[in-house]
């Protein structure tokens, strides 16, 4: 007689839908597939002519794709209890509008991480990114809800810049050498004007004629996430933080040619409405790297408007 073997119960089995959805928070409407357009800039060293720089700028699409983690994920505690947390697996692709030409591919996890007592800190969101240039990233931060917003977003700076040494204020290049390719730049089409000084025009500009058209914005979940933020950027403190907040490991390559050592996002996932009063759900972001080299830091700053499917 032939035995059945019954596999074990497993321990890991995921919640309800309900249930998970619940403990995910500010994070609960993310899982499903979003599809949208964005800009990026990035200024890149220039082996061929030294002491110089190439400035990239592309329109972009991209899919961005959410599934649950399922069980709640357990950390040890020592110096208090056990915590239990619940977080998403994500996947990033990001194409040139207009040749389809692969720009960005990132695959990571979002984590919804309870208040804790060792250390004392309250709720918070930790996002974990490998990418393959060689780069892996975490940061953390918070998230508000508001009843929705109006256009313009924070400034978003991209011009190259040094810190000062005694207070950590940011001082942008005033030489013309770095100046001419950003005062020159060929913006790609739909970009709006000086976009290349600030990417968050992008953003304002679609909310601005999706209000013109008659939508509206019902609520926001705005979640920033920091790794070693750079003072002044998307509103971080100048002076450093009080917490040693997340980091960027790179490859040997990458931090000898252009190192990635500051991380800042700030996502915002909008409830939106239309002029049938049908509501939906709109992601838009920016993003900013920080790059090192000529003895310079350069913004490396994506933006998208991504609806979900």
């Amino acid at each position: 007689m032939t035995q059945v073997i019954t596999p074990p119960v497993l321990l890991r089995a995921s919640a309800p839908a309900a249930t998970l959805l619940a403990k995910l928070g500010p994070l609960g409407e993310l899982p499903g597939t979003w599809m949208g357009r964005g800009f990026n800039l990035i200024s890149l060293p220039d082996f061929q002519n030294q002491h110089s720089f190439r400035l990239k700028l592309n329109a972009t699409q991209e899919t961005l794709m959410f599934t649950s983690i399922g069980a709640p994920i357990p950390n040890r505690g020592f110096f208090q209890n056990d915590i239990f947390f619940v977080g998403l697996h994500y996947f990033q692709q990001i194409s040139d509008a207009f040749t389809s030409g692969g720009l960005h591919l990132e695959t990571g996890m979002w984590l919804h991480l309870p208040e804790t007592t060792a250390p004392a800190q309250k709720t918070s969101i930790v996002r974990l990114s490998t990418i393959p240039h060689g780069d892996s990233l975490l940061a953390r931060g918070y998230a508000t809800t508001n009843n929705g917003f109006s256009p313009p977003f924070a400034p978003a700076d991209t011009l190259p810049f040094t810190l000062d040494p005694q207070t950590g204020a940011r001082n942008d290049v005033t030489d013309q050498q770095y100046l001419a390719p950003f005062n020159n730049a060929q913006l790609p089409p739909g970009i709006p004007a000086r976009s290349q000084f600030d990417p968050g025009l992008v953003l304002s500009e679609v909310l601005h004629n999706e209000f013109q058209a008659g939508q509206k914005m019902d609520q926001a979940h705005v979640i920033q996430v920091d790794a070693r933020p750079v003072g002044g950027i998307n509103d971080t403190p100048v002076q450093p933080q009080t917490e040693d907040v997340g980091g960027i490991v790179n490859i040997p390559f990458v931090r000898v040619n252009a190192n990635a050592s500051s991380f800042s996002a700030r996502f915002f996932i909008e409830t939106m409405q239309d002029t049938d009063g049908r509501q939906y759900l709109q992601l838009q972001y920016i993003q900013i790297v920080i790059l090192e080299f000529e003895n310079l830091l350069w913004p490396h700053i994506s933006v998208g408007t991504l609806v979900k499917q």
